[in-house]
């Protein structure tokens, strides 16, 4: 299985608390290893801390981290770099490519992109070259690129279950060792 984390550059805490944490859960639930956070929030790292300690799995989180140092460290040990924009390459033309790769960190703005971010990244893809929501292009960029069905993943250490239902809702509580 391959190696993905996620950049969230940037976040305004009066403003993308919510989008942050949506952006995490959703890197989390589709594969995703963790995800590193430009930006010092630590309301957002508790939160989804708390979702990966009720839900299972070993997704982390890195808050406040320096993008640039982040990128040359990933792609100084192998990895590339995808950075999610509306003014990239279409999804489409890149995701043979992406899916070739061991090890890649995909790239998400919040507030405006710094320029060097379009130089640091292997590709800049468009998910629609339209205004759309950060955490959709992850989600379609991600799905695209799995090596397996995302949503059948099973998450080692969750105290929670969902049960699958027609109507209603079942969660189980799974017993700890």
């Amino acid at each position: 299985m391959k190696k993905v984390i996620l950049l969230r550059l940037g976040h305004r805490p009066g403003r993308d608390k919510r989008i942050t944490t949506h952006v995490g859960l959703t890197a989390r639930l589709l594969g995703a290893d963790g995800m590193l956070l430009a930006a010092d929030d630590p309301v957002v790292v508790k939160s989804l801390e708390n979702v990966v300690s009720r839900w299972g799995g070993n997704f982390y989180i890195k808050n406040k981290v320096d993008f640039n140092q982040e990128i040359k460290e990933w792609k100084t040990g192998g990895g590339k770099v995808c950075h999610l924009s509306m003014y990239g390459v279409n999804l489409p033309n890149v995701t043979d490519e992406l899916k070739k790769c061991d090890k890649l960190m995909i790239v998400v703005g919040a507030e405006k992109v710094p320029p060097e971010i379009y130089y640091l990244a292997d590709w800049n893809i468009a998910v629609g070259n339209q205004p759309h929501s950060e955490v959709a292009a992850l989600a379609i960029t991600m799905d695209r690129i799995a090596d397996v069905d995302t949503l059948g993943i099973k998450f080692p250490g969750a105290e929670l279950t969902i049960i699958p239902t027609k109507r209603g809702k079942q969660v189980i509580e799974n017993l700890r060792n």
